[in-house]
């Protein structure tokens, strides 16, 4: 791209991880010509919007720039014209998250952002409001560029690519940052000098590293990680458990698991400790509003013009500078090695051709280049591909407002029980997030018909929130 005055627009700009974005537009002034950065949300986000968005103007302001920051609640409008869309959004608010992990661990079933009953949920609600964005985009900005960090980032990154056909998407993830940071100080090599390979699905990777010698360092990484002491094993994940995986069969593996793996390979204690922070009322979603609560109250000090550090507790850090990393690379060509989720085209050859996936790469001027992982060892692929099927079949529930299509992802979602615990959840979601799933209104009016007893027990749970 060769554009002297740029045009960013952030959906979900009331969100408080946008002060991380304009810090890092900020430090890369040299190389974004900005001009202006459009900040949009909706109604219900509008008090965070102004405060989010005075500050967002106070710290251009201290770096002595000229860009001018709006707000609006006009989307359409917004995306006029614009070169670069970055989306932040969560529909719904805090008070869903809420629910996606109540409801769930209330059976003694995980509860879980973008894992198990939550994050199918949370694409249910996500992906029609990413295919109306791709529509507006369509009329108001057609050679725009789509950077989401909205989650299931995987799931909405391939609604968005597969079914929006928005090609010059990239879906976005902050956890391959922490593995690489951790490689490094484990290996006491700079992280410059170490060569990554990550593949898989978004929150779902695997990750091979080697030296500059050429050397693979993965099987030190993984003694050096996992090897039994009497101390924890590490993670760099500040909003999961930090269960232990069992050794052996990560060597067996032979390859680093994303952290995110615990809630598969140590299901049995992630849920034990989720279900002790419902009994205790601290699930990570009522954690999380108070943590955001202290944020906003900071945001609006007149005085603050620079990200606080405790921004870094949200769990989410680093997600705003990677994005504002791509945007970057795309604009100079300056073909970064970044992790993403992208379009597949064989890179992994176990997942089908046109399904999104996470994998290593380099950002250049015309998209992303991923590199070539080729097939995994059966004990990754097998729960792989159910994975990614699952995925398939909640967007297809998601879009078509599929009720059956919806049951199927939960029976075949790993974290989900089968039998009639699957159905129960399903219908007393649905119940509990009607305002947000107008695609499942007719299958919800029966639930408030047919089954009096799923909206009691919501609604009584909901009162004890």
């Amino acid at each position: 791209m060769t554009k002297e005055a740029l045009k960013i627009v952030t959906i979900g700009g009331g969100s408080s991880y946008t002060p991380e974005l304009i810090e890092g537009y900020i430090k890369r002034k040299d190389l974004l010509p900005i001009k202006e950065i459009v900040l949009v949300d909706i109604e219900a986000g509008k008090h965070k919007l102004e405060v989010v968005g005075a500050m967002a103007k106070r710290m251009v302001k201290a770096a002595g720039l000229d860009w001018t920051v709006t707000l609006t609640l006009d989307r359409k409008t917004a995306l006029k014209d614009a070169d670069f869309v970055t989306t932040q959004f969560r529909v719904g608010l805090l008070d869903a998250r809420v629910k996606d992990e109540r409801i769930p661990l209330s059976h003694g079933v995980l509860g879980q952002e973008t894992n198990g009953a939550g994050g199918m949920f949370k694409a249910f609600r996500t992906i029609p409001i990413i295919l109306d964005i791709i529509k507006d985009m369509e009329e108001q900005c057609p050679d725009a560029w789509l950077v989401n960090f909205t989650n299931p980032a995987g799931i909405v990154t391939e609604a968005a690519i597969k079914h929006g056909g928005w090609k010059k998407t990239v879906g976005l993830c902050n956890v391959p940052i922490g593995h690489r940071k951790m490689a490094a100080e484990k290996l006491a090599i700079p992280e410059e000098d170490l060569f990554f390979k990550f593949a898989g699905l978004n929150h779902f990777h695997w990750h091979r590293v080697w030296d500059k010698s050429g050397n693979e360092r993965t099987q030190d990484l993984i003694d050096a990680i996992y090897k039994p002491t009497d101390d924890e094993q590490e993670s760099h994940l500040k909003n999961i458990h930090n269960a232990s995986f069992h050794y052996e069969q990560v060597k067996d593996l032979a390859m680093l698991p994303c952290g995110y793996h615990r809630y598969y390979y140590a299901e049995a204690e992630m849920l034990k400790h989720s279900v002790e922070e419902f009994e205790k009322g601290e699930t990570r979603a009522q954690v999380v509003k108070k943590t955001e609560a202290r944020l906003f109250e900071l945001y609006k000090d007149p005085a603050l013009d620079y990200k606080p550090e405790e921004l870094s507790q949200r769990g989410g850090t680093h997600y705003s500078d990677a994005a504002c990393e791509i945007i970057a690379s795309i604009q100079n060509d300056l073909r970064r090695e970044m992790v993403v989720s992208t379009e597949n085209n064989g890179t992994i050859v176990d997942l089908p051709y046109d399904c999104a996936v996470e994998v290593s790469g380099v950002v250049t001027a015309h998209g992303f280049e991923p590199y070539n992982w080729g097939t995994f060892t059966p004990a990754a692929r097998g729960i792989l591909q159910n994975m990614k099927g699952m995925e398939e079949t909640v967007i297809r529930a998601a879009i078509d407002g599929d009720y059956n299509a919806a049951l199927s992802a939960f029976v075949v979602n790993p974290l989900v029980p089968g039998g009639e615990i699957a159905r129960d959840l399903l219908d007393e979601l649905l119940y509990a997030h009607k305002e947000h799933l107008p695609q499942f209104a007719e299958k919800i009016k029966e639930i408030e018909e047919k089954r009096p007893e799923t909206v009691r027990y919501v609604d009584e749970l909901m009162k004890s929130n």
